[in-house]
């Protein structure tokens, strides 16, 4: 009996601590998935650092991530797209992280979260920026720094044989209400193009397949459309049903210099830039920032430097102005460096753990890792 009892007692034993391994692993993966759990350290050399700078009379805590030349990397878009916001732990676990920094600039104060610089990964060119600076990484991990200045146009050949140009002034983002613009949207935006209004044009494969209003128009994988708003819907009579399409990216500095990037794989656009061959090198006013938080204020910021050997180092802040951040930026030894969003976007991961957490949702990141997926 006693036996029997103990035999029993023995095996509900096993089955409770059974029972309860497996719902701490079901909860455990609805938390890995939900991006509250972040992903291990890895062994491929990437390292994290907190240093101390001082500048003037003033020192600096710095969080810093350092990761060797040809670590794979991609840019790590909220949710997979373009316009989207998540958590800061949810992208790096979505795109499998080992490292990671916030990116570009994006509407965080009302209005759709659409990023301001210039966003590429894969390869694929999935947001143009204007202004600032920005990072790209060739497939060999070599890492540029410029002043990179995109335009997207193209030619269009009607089924009678005449051929005319097209150009679009944005990529994956929706027009401010009331503007004259053509837009492209792509698959990186998502399945749709996220409002209603304008002139919408389909194009599959290099042909026109749809020119009709934009009722939140499909995006089709393996095209793209062009959605013309204001006066320049008239543009889309062009694009008649059936009409070959060719779309070139050309790439210049602010100076208007060709400048050799088709063949970035990766790339960020924010700024201003802080240090150019080792030296500060700082003009905000003139990479077009007006705002006081860039010029004059002081503010948790994020950086990107290009080291001496090539390798990247990712660093943060909690507050400093851009002149101060500059020098920080030197005293770490950087060979190119450039500002990234700042303030309560402001994050870094590395080493298994969020080093500085984001204030807010997230629109985009770069992230770094041998299984990272782009």
């Amino acid at each position: 009996m006693d036996g029997s009892c103990s035999s029993l007692t023995s095996k509900s034993g096993r089955f409770r601590k059974t029972l309860i391994a497996l719902i701490l692993l079901v909860f455990l993966g609805q938390l890995f998935e939900s991006g509250n759990i972040t992903l291990a350290a890895s062994n491929s050399g990437i390292k994290s650092a907190t240093k101390k700078v001082k500048v003037g009379n003033k020192n600096f805590t710095v969080q810093t991530v350092q990761i060797p030349k040809g670590t794979p990397v991609t840019v790590g878009l909220a949710k997979g797209q373009v316009g989207s916001t998540e958590k800061f732990e949810g992208i790096i676990s979505r795109y499998k992280g080992e490292a990671a920094i916030n990116g570009a600039f994006f509407e965080a104060y009302g209005g759709p979260p659409d990023p301001y610089g210039t966003l590429i990964a894969g390869g694929r060119f999935m947001h143009n920026g204007g202004y600032g600076t920005v990072i790209g990484y060739l497939a060999d991990g070599t890492a540029l720094m410029d002043t990179l200045r995109t335009s997207i146009k193209g030619k269009v050949k009607k089924p009678d044989g005449k051929t005319l140009g097209w150009y679009v002034t944005f990529l994956n983002r929706e027009p401010a209400k009331g503007s004259n613009v053509s837009i492209m949207y792509t698959p990186d935006r998502g399945t749709k193009v996220g409002f209603s209004g304008g002139i919408a044009v389909t194009i599959v494969e290099g042909k026109v397949t749809k020119n009709e209003n934009n009722n939140n128009a499909s995006i089709p994988a393996n095209g793209y459309v062009i959605v013309f708003s204001g006066t320049e819907q008239s543009s889309a009579e062009r694009f008649v049903i059936d009409s070959e399409v060719e779309r070139t990216f050309t790439y210049k500095d602010a100076l208007g210099n060709l400048i050799p990037w088709e063949e970035v794989i990766a790339a960020v656009g924010a700024g201003p830039r802080l240090v150019k061959d080792g030296k500060v090198s700082l003009d905000a006013a003139n990479e077009g920032f007006k705002d006081p938080k860039i010029l004059t204020g002081s503010a948790a910021r994020s950086g990107i430097a290009i080291m001496p050997d090539g390798s990247t180092l990712l660093a943060t802040v909690s507050g400093a102005t851009m002149k101060q951040w500059a020098e920080i930026m030197k005293s770490l030894g950087a060979k190119q460096a450039m500002n990234l969003d700042g303030g309560a976007s402001s994050a870094l991961y590395g080493g298994g753990k969020v080093l500085t957490p984001a204030g807010r949702l997230l629109s985009n990141t770069l992230i770094f890792g041998a299984q990272v997926s782009k």
